[in-house]
């Protein structure tokens, strides 16, 4: 029953686990890539090995996401929640025992899991908890305080790099899940989605994961791999992504199956991008945090390797962009509301896309003050007009009975856009095998992969500009329900929403499998 107040103890104890349990997995998002030339060099690996540590982590939180909200709806979201923070940092210890990049890589799989099962819960847990009135306070402090986090990632991470080494980046995710799983268990009540009911789309969710690893696999190792693992992997990534697509029509369609029995309820229903507005505002996602996962992934290994900035500083170089996303993105919002989203969101992705240009010009030895910050600072203003907006568009062109739906599919479409486009450009760009021992090699590679990405952010400008409908925020159907993390950082991902609470007195999406 949604009954907890913000003001009192089991209100603050239960918001203290959601903000912890999901803090804990956003980091990795960004205090890893300012680990990466450290780890790098202990285990020798090249810039593919260090592509896959990222994108290992992406990959399994991608691809499980969505299956993970369903099994918190249907199992309670409390009890998924808890065995998705011990998954994690119990996956966590295992990074930081690594003693090769196979096995880190392994180990960054096996988070992304404890990752996707954890991430949703911690909103869903807010949503259904917390009595009516007191639901948008709790939400506003989930979304800043993870804000903070997202803020201070990278300097800690820098910190903990120059201090205690990288290992200590994943082994100081130990203490905070043990007091993420004390807060759970003693102060967080159980909910769960009374219509929750059917099978789980499990055919759906490893179709995906296996689309999204042979495609990931075959960009990542086409420069100098072998062509018949190469081929192989595009192949089978290629085949599994038609037959997620031909899963989720026949599930969407009722179709049982061969056993006979009652279909589960699609993962990602295809009747979502039914609305051409929801198609266009998600392939607009999908350039803009494509681009956004080069970009964080390549400045910070840039900075170190030929900028010689030390990991502290270089993590505490990305601090501006999210510092003005915390200011400015509920300012954004409220301006599209106002006007609508399609101008805000091609100017600041035009924005973005000059700040990006800019970070191309960073060579060696760089001034901070003169060339790393009024880039970040262009940048981060630009991100910090179009996000607000879109996570609105999103929600306003998608019925409301799918907006849980609706969101987690724009989260999953970020994460996928990120994981792809950090496996092909860094390879397209020459950023290949030796770079990391060649600063003027990775120099080059790094301007040329910020032309790519400044491309990526235009063509995304230029879309929103074409298809977002200039009232689409101001639908004759009603106004639209306001983003739930409308100030929330979201660096790696646009933030997930619940979908309707209970106490809002409407069912259940079902289609949330």
């Amino acid at each position: 029953m949604a009954g907890l107040r913000l003001g009192t103890p089991p209100g603050r104890w239960t918001l203290l686990a959601t903000v912890l349990g999901s803090s804990v997995a956003m980091l990795d998002a960004t205090v890893v890539n300012v680990a990466l030339p450290a780890l790098g060099r202990e285990l020798g690996a090249d810039l593919a090995g260090l592509q896959w540590t990222v994108n290992a982590y992406t990959l399994t939180l991608a691809g499980f996401i969505l299956l993970g909200g369903s099994l918190g709806d249907r199992y309670g979201r409390r009890r998924v929640f808890l065995v998705g923070v011990v998954w994690f940092g119990a996956a966590s210890v295992l990074c930081g025992l690594a003693p090769n990049i196979p096995l880190l890589v392994a180990a960054r799989a096996l988070q992304g899991v404890g990752g996707a099962l954890l991430t949703p819960g911690s909103l869903a847990i807010i949503q259904a908890s917390f009595a009516h009135e007191d639901r948008p306070r709790a939400v506003g402090a989930w979304s800043g305080l993870g804000g903070v986090a997202a803020a201070a990632g990278p300097f800690a991470g820098g910190w903990l790099v120059d201090a205690a080494g990288w290992r200590w980046v994943f082994l100081l995710n130990v203490p905070l899940v043990a007091l993420v799983v004390l807060v759970t268990v003693r102060h967080v009540p159980e909910s769960s989605d009374p219509g929750a009911r059917g099978r789980f789309d499990v055919p759906g969710a490893a179709l995906a994961a296996l689309a999204l690893a042979g495609t990931t696999y075959a960009l990542t190792e086409a420069p100098g791999g072998r062509s018949v693992p190469v081929v192989a992997a595009a192949g089978l990534g290629l085949a599994a992504a038609a037959g997620f697509v031909l899963v989720e029509r026949a599930f969407g369609r009722g179709r049982r199956l061969p056993s006979g029995g009652a279909p589960p309820a699609p993962m990602l229903p295809l009747s979502v991008f039914a609305s051409r507005q929801f198609s266009a505002v998600n392939g607009v996602t999908f350039l803009m945090y494509g681009a956004m996962g080069v970009l964080f992934f390549l400045l910070v290994l840039h900075l170190q390797v030929a900028g010689g900035f030390s990991p502290i500083a270089a993590g505490a170089a990305l601090l501006p962009v999210t510092v003005l996303m915390l200011l400015l993105s509920a300012r954004a919002g409220a301006l599209a509301q106002r006007i609508g989203p399609r101008l805000p969101m091609a100017a600041g992705l035009a924005a973005a896309a000059g700040g990006t240009l800019l970070l191309a010009r960073i060579g060696a030895s760089p001034s901070y003050w003169r060339e790393v910050l009024p880039a970040v600072t262009v940048f981060g203003l630009g991100l910090s007009a179009v996000v607000a907006p879109l996570t609105a568009t999103v929600l306003a062109t998608a019925d409301e009975r799918h907006a849980g739906v609706a969101s987690g599919v724009n989260n999953a479409v970020a994460r996928a856009a990120g994981l792809l486009a950090v496996a092909a450009v860094p390879p397209l760009t020459g950023l290949t095998g030796g770079a990391l021992a060649d600063p003027s090699r990775f120099a080059r590679g790094f301007a040329a992969a910020m032309a790519v990405c400044a491309a990526l952010l235009l063509a995304a400008a230029l879309l929103s500009l074409l298809t977002i409908a200039g009232d689409v925020l101001r639908a004759p159907a009603g106004p639209p329900r306001e983003p739930a993390a409308r100030r929330h950082c979201a660096v790696a991902a646009p933030p997930l929403d619940p979908g309707p609470g209970p106490s809002d007195g409407r069912k259940g999406d079902e289609n949330r499998g």
